[in-house]
């Protein structure tokens, strides 16, 4: 963001406020102006307490006690014109003004404290996501990327799904995952397996070995941090993706988490069959109980990889997000902008509440690319 764009959006809410408060202004003088030309036996003059409450609703305290002050200076400007500003009636009036305007102040005060600690509390979050979530680059090798985090919390902005991609000697290895637990500790057993994936791409030949070197590290960490009242309830389920240079395929291994969606830009949608291999975490496996399932991926093709928290949405009647069918109709759209339409449609769907974290990922190879050159 330059410096030009931020000095814009400053002033946005600022001039927003500044146009809202014209109504409670326009709703004293109009109260006035009316009770003071209709008949005697009329009193518009309790409407007034309308104003100072509604310029609580987007104004500060001091400027929700200012319009409290307008409200109580016109009901004492109605009783002077007809007399009666000394009447018990016309004090009352004006001493109830006073009151729920001071009320109002101070729900003002509390919201304002309220409103600066929740962006405390996402300021720390982001830092905390950007620190542990690193943003995936545009592209890797021969593949364009594209990454989304949705948060199911408005206080959150990460939870217990990840991504990861690393480039080494002779392709890119991938992992997207989801871990099950809320708060705190899931935050902890991403930070483990986002950071034990980082190193471990590097170091393990095969894909069996890395996934077997993941379900060892969470198990382990599992070992010496889970509450014995969670004793075999927390594990974490993974995607792992290897694209080699010299081959158009991609090798996968699901340790327990939902198979990809591969869109080709002139065929249909199709659903890669992968055979299950046990969640990391479970029990500690050799590389033998994950097994390795490749399809082809030619140039032009788009890979979607995501989260439970995207298929198990629902709408107000309860019915999950149909993912394939809604991304089927995007099949031609790039990396950036698949995702981008899917966000939408996604909380669309869903009124804007997820009743759980989402992640999705999109691997793109361009048709130009020159990897299906075969050495």
């Amino acid at each position: 963001m330059n410096a030009e764009h931020g000095w814009v959006g400053a002033r946005q809410p600022w001039r927003s406020s500044r146009a809202l408060l014209l109504v409670p202004v326009v709703l004293i003088a109009v109260i006035t102006v009316v009770d003071l030309l209709v008949p005697g036996d009329i009193h518009l003059g309790p409407l007034l307490v309308i104003a100072p409450a509604l310029t609580a609703s987007f104004a500060g305290p001091w400027t929700t006690g200012l319009i409290g002050v307008l409200s109580m200076a016109a009901q004492a400007a109605i009783g002077w014109q007809f007399g009666m500003l000394s009447s018990r009636n016309v004090l009352a009036q004006i001493l109830a003004l006073g009151v729920l305007t001071a009320l109002s102040a101070l729900f003002c005060v509390r919201r304002e404290r309220r409103r600066r600690q929740l962006a405390q509390v996402r300021s720390v979050a982001e830092a905390a996501q950007h620190g542990l979530l690193w943003p995936l680059p545009e592209r890797i090798g021969p593949l364009r990327i594209a990454c989304l985090y949705m948060a199911a919390e408005d206080e959150a902005q990460i939870g217990g799904d990840l991504y990861a991609a690393a480039r080494v000697p002779g392709g890119v290895r991938l992992m997207i995952g989801d871990v099950r637990g809320k708060g705190l500790s899931a935050i902890g057993e991403s930070a483990l397996l986002l950071g034990a994936f980082r190193e471990a791409a590097h170091r393990n030949a095969t894909l069996p070995d890395l996934a077997s070197t993941l379900g060892q590290s969470v198990t382990r960490y599992l070992a010496e941090f889970e509450p014995a009242t969670e004793a075999g309830e927390r594990f974490a389920t993974a995607l792992l993706l290897e694209l080699p240079d010299d081959d158009l395929v991609i090798r996968m291994i699901s340790c327990g988490h939902p198979p990809p969606l591969l869109l080709s830009p002139d065929g249909p949608l199709t659903v890669p069959a992968l055979r299950p291999s046990p969640p990391l975490g479970v029990a500690e496996a050799g590389p033998d109980a994950y097994a390795i399932d490749v399809t082809a991926f030619q140039p032009g093709d788009t890979l979607l990889l995501y989260t439970d928290g995207v298929i198990e949405a629902r709408d107000a009647h309860g019915r999950f997000y149909p993912l394939e069918t809604r991304v089927a109709q995007w099949h031609k759209a790039g990396p950036e902008s698949l995702l981008h339409h899917i966000r939408h449609d996604l909380l669309a769907y869903t009124h804007g509440r997820l009743n759980d974290d989402a992640a999705l990922v999109a691997l793109h190879l361009h048709p130009d690319d020159q990897r299906h050159r075969r050495h």
